[in-house]
């Protein structure tokens, strides 16, 4: 059950605090004065604290109450705290909540506030345990890829890349054929680069095919070679990859390009590893390890009789799924940096236009955005404007809410200000501010 501590030199309200907040499953401690709170926190775990401004007798002037809170800070950052008050000039709670504070409320309170209040940020602080839980497993598994794999200084943070990549590093030593599928720009090259740095033949040759970046009728020349005059224009013999890549690997990207008499030759490549050069009839034996990539459907190619259904099945003996970036998203801020020139730097509204976009083009898209506004921005921070995204990427937080968004919102939330930042999709402090410089009080 979560657990509240309550600050308060006051019997009476700790009391009241106690049986209401006993009504809705939250245990509560409680501390009379600022060093025996400061004590408890040392020894006993809480979800949140709810503490008084003022402890000695006649005093009103709120700094004990300060103090105790910039203490917590201090030694608890991450310990959401509700300040109780019965000043009327607020100005200093107010300040209190620019500075970190989770929430101020009244004496008297309202019942119902305090306890949605209550509720909303113990959820949230559990859910940012679990987060930071998550995060710290996940920077623990890269640190371990990081420490134990060549991963050709790529960069990631989303989960979803760190899966592909330690199956990618798993397999990379077995020597079996493998399938890297994804959309255009995802950076299948790059996983493919990573698993032939960590293969048991990464001291031998690596040559790279682009099956889609020529003519059908070169493609066989490439893979097996050809003798002089195996075709128009062969003035000479020609080695091909194969024979090139001959006790290292081969990747052959856009491998869907293939057309099928290539397709039969290099399923039997790699059942036997046997072929023979164009215009020869005499076989050559190589040991290749065979990478592939595809961005098509290969599934649909089979049915519609343009993909030989046993070559996928050698191809994709392992296959890698390499999501888009828009199902990467973690992914989009490092990469970003990675991107930018030095001296350059993303102001925040340019990092939430950034999250915000699809990224139909992924990976390679944003290197452009990025290389583009670093040449045409005219300041050091790069800002939304200079980035050149369709208007849709820029999310709703570069205008701020008026008078009327936010009284509708605090209304929604029953006052209760971190339920209503979080429909506008502000922070708690950043509506504080917006309210001051409006106006808006929380008595709606």
């Amino acid at each position: 059950m979560p657990t509240v501590l309550i600050i308060d030199d006051n019997p009476a309200i700790a009391l009241a605090l106690e049986v209401l907040l006993s009504l809705h499953d939250i245990v509560t401690l409680h501390a009379a004065s600022p060093e025996q709170g400061l004590t408890l926190l040392e020894k006993t775990p809480v979800d949140l604290v709810i503490q008084d401004m003022n402890f000695t007798a006649d005093t009103t002037s709120g700094a004990e109450g300060v103090a105790l809170f910039r203490e917590i800070r201090q030694r608890h950052p991450d310990l959401p705290v509700i300040l109780l008050t019965a000043w009327t000039h607020l100005d200093a709670a107010v300040d209190l909540v620019k500075a970190g504070a989770a929430d101020y409320l009244g004496k008297p309170w309202n019942d119902q506030r305090l306890v949605t209040s209550v509720q909303n940020l113990i959820e949230l602080g559990q859910a940012n345990r679990a987060l930071q839980q998550r995060l710290q497993r996940e920077r623990r598994q890269q640190r371990a890829l990081e420490q134990n794999f060549d991963l050709r200084g790529l960069v990631w943070r989303d989960a979803a890349t760190e899966r592909v990549l330690a199956l990618a590093c798993q397999v990379a030593r077995a020597d079996v054929p493998v399938l890297i599928s994804g959309p255009n720009g995802a950076g299948k090259e790059r996983i493919a680069d990573i698993i032939q740095a960590n293969s048991s033949v990464k001291d031998g040759p690596y040559v790279i095919l682009n099956c889609g970046a020529l003519p059908a009728e070169l493609i066989e020349a490439e893979l097996f070679g050809a003798e002089a005059g195996a075709y128009t224009g062969a003035n000479k013999a020609r080695v091909g990859k194969f024979e090139a890549a001959d006790g290292g690997t081969l990747f052959l990207d856009e491998i869907g390009n293939l057309p099928l008499a290539g397709q039969m030759k290099l399923l039997r490549v790699l059942e036997t590893g046997r072929f023979a050069r164009l215009g020869s009839n005499k076989e050559r034996q190589v040991r290749v390890r065979v990478l592939s990539a595809t961005n098509a459907d290969l599934e649909a190619m089979i049915r519609a009789g343009s993909f030989r259904q046993d070559l996928l099945y050698r191809l994709n003996l392992i296959e890698l799924r390499l999501p888009p970036l828009a199902e990467r998203p973690d992914d989009i801020l490092p990469l970003a940096e990675s991107f930018l020139a030095p001296g350059k730097r993303l102001h925040a509204s340019a990092q939430a236009a950034l999250l915000q976009h699809r990224w139909p083009g992924n990976v390679r898209e944003l290197k452009n955005v990025l290389q583009r506004a670093c040449l045409l921005a005219p300041a050091q921070e790069i800002r939304p404007g200079d980035l050149g995204l369709p208007p849709a990427a820029y999310p709703h937080m570069e205008n701020e809410p008026d008078k009327a968004s936010i009284q509708h919102a605090l209304r929604n939330a029953a006052g209760v200000v971190a339920q209503a930042a979080a429909e506008l999709g502000l922070s708690r402090q950043a509506l504080y501010r917006r309210m001051d410089r409006l106006g808006i009080g929380r008595e709606l």
